[in-house]
């Protein structure tokens, strides 16, 4: 007999019995009867937690300043969304590509490019940031001779403004020995409508 049907027959009635298997247990708890209490004489392999653990990062799953037990500020837990307003992705003859992109979470403003550089060089970038009132932050990048992509973006700084009053600019260029050379690609975020991501 064929391997491959036997395998495959196996996977379609384990995934057709699972369900019905899944659900056979009773609906209104762990353990049979009223409480939720394993029964007598039952080994029970974890206690319930009753103090988070300390998370990976700093802020989840409880840190040090914080209290643990207030639930008070829920909406706080919530990671706000990011909105991003970016430009098209472009590519040099010379092997520059890019995207840039202004991005807002919260009350927060800030720039970034999405960058690959298949020259073979070094490159130098600048990023600028530009929004009302002729405000302007610009951040300097080098870019490595390596074919991988990555990304180059400016502080966050407060939001002055409605998101489509800003708009941002990557220039990429050659580094010469003076740290400036020709232009090789030019990337905007353009105006539009932000996207919610």
């Amino acid at each position: 007999m064929n391997l491959r049907m036997i395998g495959l027959t196996a996977a379609a009635v384990f995934a057709a019995l699972l369900p019905p298997a899944a659900s056979a247990g009773p609906a209104d708890g762990l353990w049979p009867g009223s409480d939720s209490s394993p029964p007598e004489g039952a080994k029970v392999k974890a206690e319930p937690r009753t103090e988070p653990e300390q998370g990976l990062l700093p802020g989840i799953g409880g840190s040090e300043g914080s209290d643990a037990s207030d639930d008070s500020d829920v909406a706080g837990a919530i990671a706000p969304r990011t909105a991003a307003q970016c430009g098209p992705e472009l590519t040099s003859p010379d092997g520059v590509e890019a995207q840039t992109c202004v991005l807002t979470e919260g009350r927060d403003t800030w720039a970034r490019t999405y960058y690959r550089n298949a020259t073979g060089e070094e490159l130098s970038s600048v990023l600028t940031l530009m929004g009302p009132g002729g405000r302007t932050l610009q951040t300097n990048c080098v870019v490595g001779a390596g074919d991988e992509p990555d990304a180059c973006e400016t502080p966050r700084e407060p939001s002055r403004g409605a998101v489509a009053e800003y708009s941002a600019v990557a220039e990429f260029a050659t580094a010469d020995e003076v740290g400036e050379g020709p232009l090789l690609l030019r990337s905007g975020s353009n105006s539009g409508a932000p996207e919610v991501r």
